[in-house]
């Protein structure tokens, strides 16, 4: 866990210091919950954090049961969730920032990030190879406050870099931060246990940073962990079940058995080599001499895996109905009746609902990231932009994901009705091809096309140049 403390620092006025001791109070206050959801997410929980002390033996404590439903709540809604990048009237430029920037695959893992912990910052700062550079940085990394009046973030700070503690092996201390306010970027630098600033100013008129926030509420600006303690509670309900199923499984593997009436050799016999008595295929033994009883063998009922069965699916379609999974994602499969296409297609409209939410959130903050990295490509304000820059949008693949037939089919239909479809790059989308695909299409169109232009001119002069008669050449005739 990273804690951020810092003293009085050089160069700093009294409310920028302020502000910094504030998000520093704030990102050291949160790090032991977003320890807690990262444990969850890589289903790193013991037996020791789930057992209620009743059946579970103590010995097996630490025991680690694989469960990977953290993972499942997030990335299957993250997978749904697909930037395609800003569409506008001229976004040359900024198809070229995104680009750059591998703007694309970072959404991917940020999103990942905004719904482990319920959001994440985007910072950018001015770059002379490209203009502007665009970072994604998790709460495990950067805090924030919020203006409530202005309804964004009021400062912020991000670490960017962390080097070895010098006390404690394989610990690192932050080592680079920065700290946001509306007119500069402050670079907080550590050298020999001193921190130093260097103020780089800007005229953007707000911090050079922006959240993504998943399920916001007015109590909760920086939105809501997919992890929330209702899903973690369920996540350990199922570790339980399948610890107690295998304490069970061990039990049923090796049924108790009992033998009576036997003599005290005998018994010593028996316990010297308890397997070899268990897995012997002959089992001997002679009257008691002393009670003249013949030893009577017999052995106890065979537990049964059925309860913990039907507890494991009850969990699981709690932990479904609780996320918007489908009972399929969470391993409730039913052999008997398999589930229909059109009934899987049915449980998936709430993760449906949930990832255009998650879109029309993050398409707004990524409008604004744009509007500022555009912005400070070109070293103006905000205001400042041209129509064309403010006025773009960002862009996500449907997030229904319909098969290839259904979307080829309506772009036919569309195509018919509206001729000039049929020569877009979203005609080609929707019938199947992706990026790659369509660009070497164009490419081979536009290759046919030369490739006739050459073969129609070398004709007209092959006809004009090698005996071609022309109509005032016959009537001279």
């Amino acid at each position: 866990m990273t804690d951020l403390h810092f003293g009085s620092i050089t160069g700093l006025t009294m409310a920028e210091e302020k502000q910094l001791h504030a998000l520093a109070e704030v990102f050291n206050y949160h790090q032991p919950y977003n320890d807690t959801k990262d444990k969850y997410y890589e289903g790193h929980i013991t037996l020791n954090d789930v057992n209620i002390g009743i059946a579970l033996p103590g010995g097996i404590k630490k025991l680690e049961v694989g469960c990977n439903w953290g993972q499942k709540t997030v990335d299957v809604l993250a997978a749904r969730s697909m930037f395609d990048g800003f569409v506008g009237k001229n976004t040359e430029a900024l198809t070229q920032l995104v680009a750059d920037n591998r703007l694309i695959a970072e959404y991917s893992k940020a999103c990942r990030d905004e719904l482990k912990y319920g959001c994440v910052f985007a910072t950018l700062y001015a770059d002379d190879a490209i203009g502007c550079r665009i970072r994604f940085h998790s709460p495990a990394t950067a805090a924030a406050l919020w203006n409530g009046e202005k309804g964004r973030i009021d400062c912020g700070l991000a670490i960017i870099d962390t080097v070895p503690d010098e006390q404690f092996k394989g610990r690192w201390v932050p080592h680079l931060v920065n700290l946001y306010t509306d007119d500069a970027v402050i670079v907080l630098e550590r050298v020999q246990g001193q921190w130093t600033a260097t103020r780089h100013a800007h005229r953007m008129g707000r911090p050079l940073m922006e959240p993504l926030i998943w399920n916001a509420t007015s109590d909760k600006p920086f939105g809501r962990s997919r992890l929330k303690k209702a899903i973690r509670a369920l996540i350990d309900d199922y570790v339980r079940i399948v610890a107690n199923a295998t304490v069970a499984l061990e039990f049923d593997t090796t049924p108790q058995k009992y033998l009576l009436g036997v003599t005290d050799e005998q018994y010593d016999v028996l316990m010297n080599d308890k397997f070899k008595t268990y897995v012997g295929s002959l089992l001997t033994a002679t009257s008691n001499p002393e009670t003249g009883e013949n030893p009577e063998f017999g052995q106890l009922a065979q537990g049964s895996l059925a309860p913990h069965v039907e507890k494991m699916r009850m969990t699981a379609t709690q932990f479904a109905a609780a996320t918007g999974l489908t009972v399929t994602d969470v391993g409730v499969i039913n052999d008997a009746n398999p589930t229909s296409s059109d009934a899987i297609l049915a449980q998936s409209q709430t993760l449906v609902l949930m990832a255009q939410q998650l879109n029309t959130g993050n398409g707004d903050a990524l409008r604004t990231i744009a509007q500022m990295a555009q912005a400070i490509a070109r070293s103006v304000t905000l205001d400042e932009l041209t129509e064309e820059e403010r006025d773009v949008m960002a862009h996500f693949k449907n997030p229904a994901m319909p098969s290839v037939a259904v979307t080829a089919d309506a772009a036919i239909k569309i195509a018919t009705a509206r001729q000039e479809f049929a020569s877009t790059d979203t005609f080609l989308e929707m019938i199947g091809f992706d990026q790659a695909d369509i660009l070497r299409i164009k490419a081979q169109e536009q290759r046919v096309r030369g490739q006739k232009t050459l073969l129609e001119v070398e004709n007209e002069d092959n006809g004009d140049g090698l005996g071609g008669v022309h109509p005032a050449a016959g009537e001279a005739e």
